[in-house]
């Protein structure tokens, strides 16, 4: 994948203390039960560590992670 997948893969096991192995291009938020407080927490660290505002209304819970950072990748070039 690319390196912002890499890194929200970083990001969601510092949220979740799991091991990266758990978290595929595919997984949604639902898969990984990633509840509505995460989801607050992982838009802020977005905007902190990858510079790009994703508001938590955009991820959906059926949201898969590569499309999260396919997201985070069209913002950062639009």
């Amino acid at each position: 994948m690319s390196a912002t997948y890499d890194r929200l893969v970083e990001i969601l096991t510092k949220l979740h203390d799991a091991p990266a192995e758990r978290f595929t291009p595919e997984a949604t938020f639902a898969d990984l039960h990633v509840d509505s407080l995460t989801m607050v927490d992982l838009s802020i660290r977005i905007e902190r560590d990858l510079g790009v505002t994703v508001h938590d209304s955009e991820l959906r819970p059926t949201l898969t992670l590569g499309g999260t950072a396919a997201l985070i990748d069209a913002k950062r070039a639009g």
